[in-house]
């Protein structure tokens, strides 16, 4: 949530920003409820005043039946502004959860993902004597995933991950934790991009995959119209990435500042509705209600946070240089880039067979806005007390799985396993 001073004091800013966001919401109406709040609060506060003032006087002796009458009026009055109190608070709180987190000034301004800029391209595009394949006729081929048997089970979009795609897959994530557990290339990550940050590895994190209802809304992400599953009948949601759960670990705690950074990688099993997308990303595996998910989440104070995001951004593009896979960057724009973030950044993937670059990383710049619902905060050495900052990025989805067979394949349709996975696959150079 945004900080309601700020929200009074720069109010046109703030429904610029949502507009700019594209949510159809009125700051008008939440500042109407801010002030019917607090007038409410005034008037409950006196009429506690007036009846501490009578209370006191009817001590010591037996107090005339006229400050009794009057005692039970102020009780009276005040249960009944406590109920509108109550009422008008909940209202607020449900409007001011409305509003987006204020987008940095560094965002492009768009209405749409095409409006997102690329910053950076890398990587050279694999050139083939052949017509290169897409994943699921290749995958189908090795008899790696059985879509159709799947349908039998849960329906459309899920699948079954067999054989040596499933070996791919572990080795993927084994990767990725063993980067983020090393030292070593951390620091070299932050020297190559001359950031100013500790070098503290990610602590390795198997998250619940569900969350109760005020705990998904206190993090931003509660999206029940397109994406988020419920359980029935119980006040439960299913995760769609790990921050999703991680980002609420330390509700309602008060953490200490040599603790900072705490950071944590995570792996799920991820569910998204994906409601109203279709067409060929429902072909292979590109797009599933059911998918696993390795992500990012981190911890600061204010004065690192967006340095820890670019560090996320840096490790992220690590790992694509080291499978040897083509990438760009992109800038998000302000229409994309969602409710909680000041910031976001997008890598997308080369799929020759798409002839097109496709996203396979996030990385999500938050600021205080999930920990001042959540209430994270962080004890400073002098013992002052601020709202912590949190940031979440992806480290692999199964999108890169996609990009390995596309870009790797070869005229026999075997994929050449990049070396950096050879290891956690005994060797092998391909599969």
């Amino acid at each position: 949530m945004l900080d309601i001073r700020y929200i009074r004091e720069n109010a046109a800013a703030v429904q610029e920003n949502a507009r700019r966001k594209g949510y159809d919401v009125s700051v008008d109406e939440v500042l109407r409820w801010d002030k019917t709040k607090r007038q409410l609060q005034q008037q409950a506060d006196e009429l506690r005043e007036k009846r501490n003032d009578i209370s006191s006087r009817m001590k010591g002796g037996k107090p005339e039946p006229s400050l009794v009458e009057e005692g039970k009026a102020l009780k009276d009055q005040l249960t009944a502004v406590e109920a509108n109190l109550k009422e008008a608070d909940a209202t607020f709180i449900e409007q001011l959860k409305k509003l987006p987190n204020m987008a940095l000034p560094t965002v492009p301004v768009g209405t749409t993902e095409d409006e997102n800029v690329v910053i950076r391209t890398v990587g050279e595009k694999p050139q083939f004597d052949f017509e290169p394949k897409n994943h699921w006729e290749l995958a189908e081929t090795k008899d790696w995933i059985d879509k159709a048997r799947a349908a039998k089970i849960a329906g459309a979009r899920f699948a079954y991950l067999k054989g040596d795609l499933v070996r791919l897959e572990l080795a993927l994530w084994q990767f990725g934790m063993d980067v983020l557990g090393n030292e070593a290339i951390l620091q070299k990550i932050i020297d190559d991009n001359g950031l100013k940050v500790s070098a503290k590895p990610f602590t390795p994190v198997i998250p619940p995959a569900v969350a109760r209802t005020a705990v998904f809304q206190a993090t931003g992400r509660l999206n029940k119209e397109e994406q988020t599953y419920k359980l029935e009948d119980e006040d439960l949601w299913l995760n769609a990435s790990a921050e999703h759960t991680m980002a609420p670990m330390y509700m309602d705690e008060i953490l200490a500042e040599d603790s900072l950074p705490i950071r944590l990688v995570g792996y799920t099993t991820a569910f998204r509705r994906e409601a109203g997308t279709y067409g060929k990303d429902a072909e292979g595996i590109f797009r599933l209600h059911q998918f696993n998910k390795l992500e990012m989440e981190s911890f600061t104070g204010a004065d690192t946070s967006l340095e820890e995001h670019l560090l996320m951004v840096a490790i992220q593009e690590y790992l694509m240089q080291q499978l040897g896979l083509p990438y760009q960057v992109l800038e998000k724009c302000t229409a994309d880039i969602g409710r909680p973030n000041a910031k976001g950044v997008d890598i997308e993937v080369w799929l020759p067979a798409q002839n097109s670059y496709r996203e396979t990383h996030t990385a999500d710049y938050i600021t205080d806005f999930q920990t001042r619902a959540m209430k994270t905060r962080v004890r400073r050495g002098n013992g002052s007390v601020e709202l912590a900052h949190t940031n979440d990025a992806t480290v692999f989805s199964e999108r890169p799985l996609i990009a390995i067979i596309e870009n790797f394949q070869t005229a026999s349709g075997d994929v050449i396993v990049p070396e950096v996975l050879r290891p956690y696959l005994g060797g092998r150079e391909t599969v």
